[in-house]
Formats: C-alpha cells, structure tokens, sequence
C-alpha cells in the first residue's frame, strides 16, 4: 500500500484593515474635509493614527460618521449626540438613552413652526418696513432666516409673532415690544430652571448618581413624558390667576386716582333725602342718591318698563340751591345686578362716585354733541378784536 501524507496549510491571513485618507473618507460617509476636522475638534471623532506625515482612519471612523449623520437627521443637536456616544463608549446600550434624550430634545409644545414672506410681514406690522426691528426679532429668535431666502422668513412661535402684531396694532412701539419680551423671556426661564430644579431633586436624582442602564433611561424618558405638560398647566393656571386679581387692582388704583372730583362730590352730598328707598345701600350708595329697586314699606312703585337698559343718574342741582354751592340730590332706582357689577369693580366705597363721573360724562357728551350738530358752523372772525362772539355791529 502506498502511504499519502497530508500536509497542514497554514490559516488563511487576517484581511486588512481599511485605511482612509482624510478625502476618502469624507467622500465615503458623505462629510466634508471641514466637517470630519470640526467633529474631531469638538471630540465627537476620534482622532486618527499618524503615520509619518500622514494621517489615517478607519472603519471605526467612517461607522462613527454614519451614527451622527443619522442621529443629525433625526433632530439631535451635536451637544446631545456627544453625551449619546460617551455613553455608548462606556458600554451602554443605547436604545434607553436615545429615547430619554429624544424626550428631552423633543418639543415642549403642540406648536408648529411656519413661514411668512417679507411681503405679509410688513402688512403685519403697519405696512412699512423696519430693517432695525427685523434685525431685533432675528437676534431673539422670533424670526429665523432661510438660507439663500431674503423675502421670507421661518417663524419658530406663530403665536408669539401673533401677539406682537397684535400690540403693534394697539400702539405699542416695536421697541417697546423687543424690551418686554426680553425681560419676559429672562422671568420665564428663571421660572423654567426652578422647576427643573425641583422636578430633579424630587423626582430624577435616582437616575442621575450614575450612567442609566436601559431600565433606568426608558423610565425616566417615560417620567418626563408624564411631567412634560406639568410646568405649561402650572404657568398657565397662576397666570390666569395674577393677571384677575392684579387688573382689578390695577383698574381700581387708577380709577381712584382719575375720580378725586367725584369723590370729594360724593362726599359733599350729605345723608340720604327723606323718603328715599334702599335704606340698607352702602353709604357712599346712599350719598349719590342710588338705591336697588324695590318699594319701601307703604311705598308703590312709579311704573317701570319690564325691561330696558339699566338707569342711572347723577346728582342735580335742585331749583332753591343756596348760594354756598350746596346742592340736593334726588335717589334713582337702578337694577341690582347694575350696582353689583359696579361694586365689584371699583369697590363699595367708589362706587357712587363712578356711576356719577359715568352719568356726568355721558350728559356732557351728549351736550356737546348736540351742540355741534344743531349750530351752524361760522366762519372764524379775521380780527382777533372780534373775540369768540364776533365783532358788535
């Protein structure tokens, strides 16, 4: 028999590594030279072998590329895709903290963004163009500029842009309207860092003392999902709250301060005629002479229309004044839900003095009304000698 002898091979090589140069593998991932050189600045690339004058990557380069190129197109800012690969770097998986970073990153609010053209911005805001104000909404981000676009705009918060249109419309200068929000938006993310605040001390810090497994990230993404609406509800319900109880004060401050006449009238009239109705109206009621409605015992009521629009006077003047200037009052029936609102409004102890000033104004209006419309209009005299009568013939 013949003997066959079977000789080992030797194991097939270990193929190479892929080597790039800078252009290879900006041409391979899609990058810029630029791009991977800022990536690498910046630490979200890790920095190639030297070799000689030369510098060389990887494969590890080019699938490093690819992730941020996806996390980019997903809307993750370089900030958060640093974090994300650090944290894949350390042995994490990632599928926990994307989705915890994808709720962070994610919008706060149901508002969509959309573009206006310069055109309808100009309309918005009177008609004319202001480069300055422009310029002011681009610096606060009320406005963003689109690439290679010089007649229209993105609008991050229609709704911001609404109101300021809206006060522009009322009168308030854009300067004025660029200062408030300003010092608006520096309130609100005060507010904002306080409940971040609170929300981690209370709620976060277990996931915070070390890196997330993917339990921990997918129940803190599901924590802040939950608290997400939390912070709008709250700011929303203690808006509503100090702007009721701050317009009333702030209506009842300025009306106080526009009616001292009234007031001092109101004050003057003295105590109620005899005869009057409504003995158990507030005094300062009582001394303009007004009464809710409602016969007095023994009393009948003069006829009243079943429905109208609520009635109200001021003092007059009776017939016999004296020559010191005191005056008589006479009392009116007004509707109770009248005098309530007006109460509820100004207070109980300017309540007669409003509905005074607000009779007296309306009379004078009518006056001067009527005057205008029943006179002939004249020619101003020439000489100033005539005087506003005109000159005597």
């Amino acid at each position: 028999m013949r003997s066959t002898t079977v000789t080992e091979q030797p194991p097939p090589a270990a193929p190479r590594p892929a080597e790039y140069r800078i252009e290879d593998l900006a041409h391979l991932s899609g990058a810029t030279v630029r791009t991977i050189r800022a990536y690498q600045d910046r630490g979200l690339l890790p920095r190639p072998e030297r070799r000689g004058r030369a510098n060389v990557y990887g494969d590890a380069h080019l699938a490093r590329l690819r992730q941020i190129a996806d996390l980019l197109d997903r809307g993750y800012t370089l900030a958060s895709i640093k974090e994300l690969l650090q944290a894949w770097d350390a042995g994490l998986d990632l599928g926990g903290v994307l989705g915890l970073v994808a709720e962070i990153d994610g919008p706060w609010t149901d508002e969509k963004a959309s573009r206006i053209s310069r055109a309808d911005l100009d309309a918005a805001f009177g008609g004319t163009s202001d480069e300055s104000a422009v310029a002011e909404a681009v610096e606060l981000g009320v406005l963003e500029r689109l690439p290679d676009r010089d007649d229209e705009f993105l609008v991050p918060s229609p709704q911001e842009l609404a109101v300021a249109a809206e006060l522009h419309s009322a009168g308030v200068p854009l300067l004025a309207i660029s200062g408030h929000l300003r010092e608006v938006r520096g309130q609100v993310e005060h507010i904002a860092a306080r409940f971040l605040d609170f929300t981690t001390e209370h709620v976060f810090q277990p996931f915070l003392n070390h890196p997330p497994t993917e339990a921990e990230a997918a129940e803190a993404a599901a924590l802040v999902r939950r608290l997400r609406p939390l912070a709008q509800q709250t700011i929303d319900a203690e808006l509503a709250r100090a702007m009721r109880t701050l317009a009333t004060r702030y209506l009842r401050q300025h009306l106080s301060e526009a009616l001292p006449e009234a007031r001092r009238t109101a004050a003057a009239m003295g105590p109620e005629p005899q005869g009057a109705v409504g003995a158990k109206a507030p005094k300062a009621e009582r001394a303009a002479g007004i009464h809710q409605p409602g016969p007095a015992p023994g009393q009948i009521a003069g006829p009243r229309a079943a429905t109208g629009p609520a009635t109200t006077a001021p003092e007059t003047t009776a017939p016999g004044a004296t020559a010191s200037g005191a005056t008589a009052s006479e009392a009116v029936a007004l509707p109770a839900e009248t005098v309530e609102a007006v109460r509820a409004l100004v207070g109980a102890e300017h309540t007669a003095a409003f509905i005074t000033a607000a009779a007296r104004r309306e009379v004078q209006a009518r006056t001067l009304d009527a005057l205008a419309s029943g006179s002939p209009r004249r020619t101003p005299p020439s000489d100033p000698a005539e005087g506003p009568q005109g000159s005597q013939g």
